[in-house]
C-alpha cells in the first residue's frame, strides 16, 4: 500500500509534468502481487528531447525542494528519448511521442490500474481526514491545562527559592555577628 508521502510526491511529479507541458500524462498503480518493486508509474510524453529534459529537471527540482528526496537512479537524460527516474516507490517515464507509441508501456503492464488525478487527490484527502479523526483530543486538552498552570508553578518555585535565599543570608549574618 502506497504511503501518503508517496502519493504527495506523485502529485508533485504530475504538477511538474503539467507545468512543463507534458502530454498525455498518466498514473498507473501497479498490482503488488505482480510488481513488488514500485507502487506507481508516472508516464508522460514530450514533443522533443529538450522538453523531455526540462520535464525531468522540473520533477527532480520539485521533489528535492518539497520533499528533500532525489531519484535513486536516472537513465536516458542525455539522449532524452526515454528518461526513466526511479524514486523507489514510484517511477517516472518521460517519452518522446513516437518512443512511447513504440514501447507502449501501458500495454506491457496489463495488471496496472490507471488512476485519475481526482482519484489520487481523493485518496490523499481521505487518508488525511482519517488521520485527523484518530488524533487524540484529550491529550491536547491536558497539554493546554498544563501550560496554563505552568506559569503559576514557576512563580511559586521562584518565591520559595527567594525565601530560601533570604533565610540563608539571614543565618549568615547572625552567625558572623556572634
Amino acid at each position: 500500500m502506497a504511503s501518503t508521502e508517496t502519493r504527495k510526491m506523485v502529485l508533485a511529479a504530475l504538477a511538474a509534468c503539467d507545468d512543463k507541458k507534458g502530454e498525455d500524462t498518466r498514473v498507473l498503480q501497479l498490482d503488488p502481487a505482480d510488481s513488488a518493486f514500485t507502487d506507481f508509474f508516472v508516464i508522460t510524453s514530450s514533443t522533443n528531447e529538450r522538453q523531455s529534459q526540462a520535464i525531468a529537471n522540473e520533477i527532480e527540482l520539485r521533489l528535492k525542494r518539497d520533499f528533500a528526496t532525489y531519484p535513486n537512479s536516472v537513465e536516458g537524460r542525455r539522449v532524452g528519448e526515454w528518461i526513466l527516474m526511479d524514486y523507489v516507490d514510484f517511477v517516472v517515464h518521460i517519452f518522446l511521442r513516437h518512443r512511447r507509441t513504440f514501447y507502449d508501456i501501458e500495454r506491457l503492464r496489463k495488471s496496472a490500474r490507471p488512476i485519475a488525478l481526482a482519484e489520487l487527490t481523493a485518496a490523499l484527502t481521505e487518508k488525511t481526514l482519517a488521520a485527523r479523526k484518530k488524533a487524540p483530543t484529550k491529550r491536547v486538552a491536558k497539554k493546554v491545562a498544563a501550560k496554563k498552570s505552568a506559569p503559576a508553578e514557576k512563580t511559586a518555585v521562584k518565591k520559595a527559592a527567594g525565601k530560601q535565599k533570604a533565610a540563608k543570608s539571614q543565618r549568615r549574618k547572625t552567625t558572623s555577628g556572634h
